[in-house]
Parts: C-alpha cells; structure tokens; sequence
C-alpha cells in the first residue's frame, strides 16, 4: 500500500518531525509505504483552471490515501476533489482550527461546553474601536473571563481577565484575530483531561494539571499524569468525535462544577509525543491501522 503524510513545509521542530518518523514507522510495519509530501511541494502541481495534472503524475502512483498532518485547508480540499481520501477530512479540519467553529458545530448536539460568545467581527488592523459590546459580555460571562483567539495552538493564544481593564487588554492583543469569550470553570482551573481518540475509541489518556497557572498544557509548563476516563467523559469524546466527523483527535475536557465533563477544545491533529512519553501509547500505530482498514473499505 501506498500513502502520502501530508504536512506543512515551513515548519520544522523536533516534536513535528518525531510524529512524522513515528507515523512512517508505524506505516512500514503495517505493510504501508508513506511518503511525506508538503504543501509547498504539492500546491505548485496542483494548477487550477487548466489542463488537469492526474495525481499519479507527481510521485508515479497515485495515494490510496493521505494522512493529512497539516491545517493547509485549501491543500486538503483541492486533494478531495481530486478523489484522495483524507484523514482527517478537510471540513473536519476546518472546524477544529477555528475555536468559534467548533463550538457552532456542537451548539445544540447536547455536548456540555461553557457559556461562550463569539467576538464581533473587525476589519480594522488595529483592533477594537468600539468596545460597547463588553457591556453585556461582562453580564453574561463576569469575571474572572476567558479570552481565546480562534486560531492558536499550545494555550498561547489563551488568556485570563479578571476586570474590565484586563479584558480590554486581552482584547488590544488580539488586535484584529477573532476570537471568543467564554466562562471560567473553575473547578477545572489549572487541570484538564486530554484523550487521544481514534475513531470511537480511546486509545490513552493523561491529565494534565499546573498550579501556577490557569492553563494545564504542558508546553506552558504543566504536568501530567496517566488517566482513567470515565464513561461520562467518553461518551462526550465519543459523540465529538461523530459530530465533527473525525477520524482521530486529542479531546481536552475540564471538570464541571458537579464533576461532569466540560469541553474545552478539539485538535484535529494533536501532538501525542506528550502522551505518549506519559502513559506509553504511542498512537501512531492505532491511527495508521484506523488509515488502512478505513482505504481498504472504499476500495
């Protein structure tokens, strides 16, 4: 069997490039040859509005999928339209890059997600001229606040407001990225859940906690530790997991108030070095094995 990893060629970090060895090494022992192709190596053959390049034309074979390990949405359209079948799919990706579109897609399916608000949209680049709209954010949300661009990755793009003054400086920040205003849980301060599911199953799960600081991700300096997920909050990752059709994801939960599952955010494509390191589940050969049998099903 032949593949492509599909991933962004601009960005090189140690942890990018060992997910990509793993999955290359998960791929060969599954009898899988992947090849790892970038958005700027593919876009430049991919000419629209002319004479159609068959995509057996860029490597000699054609893919009979692609593991697509970027966020180069337009990339992963035009590959569904020439009948590559993606995982995770292009919409699917979409959805979970953008922190407002994934709460719009969940509104109403039953899934428990704190109270949020979607932040006007601006044109200016300076930011927010008119902040009026504050007024009834404060009285919907209070204090303390969340602030969330909706692009962003690792919670650096993650803020705390206490007050109006700190929300305003949250906001000056963002300047003009969209963003989001949610409630703050806080019986999950400083600690959530992350489950690393492949599709209806959960193959390993850590919790990760930080006292200093109201994020958990490790990268800000968090800790982890390996975890039982309960039914409850399987079931949440579960039903994401359908709603937003995805193949595989990292699904980070906070503890509600009563101790019930909360969601905070989805990764289409989550970094699992950290989990791996933490419960020894390397989710790389359960995603490899979900990309085969899933092929083979079309073929």
């Amino acid at each position: 069997m032949y593949a492509w990893l599909a991933v962004n060629g601009f960005i090189h970090t140690e942890k990018f490039e060992q997910i990509f060895s793993w999955l290359i090494q998960a791929a060969a022992a599954q009898g899988c040859l992947l090849e790892k192709m970038t958005n700027a190596q593919l876009l430049p053959q991919l000419v629209m509005g002319g004479q159609e390049t068959p995509i057996q034309e860029i490597c000699g074979k054609t893919p009979q999928f692609v593991l697509f390990w970027d966020k180069d949405v337009r990339l992963a359209r035009l590959l569904e339209k020439k009948g590559l079948r993606l995982f995770n799919r292009a919409h699917a990706i979409e959805v979970c890059d953008d922190k407002a579109a994934t709460f719009l897609e969940l509104e109403g399916s039953g899934v428990r997600i704190p109270r949020t608000i979607i932040a006007p949209k601006i044109f200016r680049a300076e930011g927010y001229t008119e902040l009026d709209f504050l007024d009834e954010t404060e009285r919907r949300l209070g204090y303390p606040m969340v602030q969330k661009e909706c692009y962003g990755s690792f919670g650096q793009q993650v803020r705390l407001a206490h007050d109006r003054t700190e929300l305003e400086k949250c906001l000056h920040m963002t300047a003009n990225r969209p963003c989001i205003f949610q409630e703050y849980i806080a019986a999950s301060g400083g600690q959530d859940v992350r489950i690393q599911m492949v599709g209806q199953k959960a193959v390993a799960a850590m919790r990760r906690y930080n006292a200093s600081d109201f994020r958990a991700n490790v990268t800000n300096g968090g800790s982890m530790e390996a975890y039982e997920p309960t039914e409850a909050q399987l079931a949440v990752a579960r039903e994401v997991m359908r709603r937003l059709d995805l193949d595989f994801a990292g699904i980070d939960l906070l503890f509600g108030e009563d101790g019930g599952p909360v969601l905070c955010e989805v990764n289409s494509n989550a970094h699992f070095v950290n989990i791996c390191h933490c419960t020894g589940v390397n989710a790389a050969n359960d995603i490899i094995r979900h990309c085969i049998e899933q092929s083979g099903k079309l073929s």
